[in-house]
């Protein structure tokens, strides 16, 4: 039987941490960017940076995800 009362691996903690603040980051960004396409005309060379980086965001996310849980074959 395993122990699972044991602290997590700390690169584990460092990932989990990262991951966090990726998802954070990337809600801030969401935020941001709604609240620039509610203002006329909309500044679409902004726009356009900041879903790039949304979307850079969101592809560290899944990296970060895959780390922690990895797929299983069955």
């Amino acid at each position: 039987m395993k122990d699972t009362s044991h602290p997590q691996d700390p690169s584990q903690q460092a990932i989990e941490m990262k991951l966090n603040n990726l998802l954070l980051a990337h809600r801030d960004l969401d935020d941001v960017i709604a609240r620039l396409a509610e203002n006329q005309p909309v500044d679409q060379l902004q726009m356009q940076r900041l879903k790039k980086r949304k979307l850079a965001l969101k592809d560290e996310i899944i990296k970060l995800k895959a780390v922690l849980i990895p797929d299983i074959i069955a």
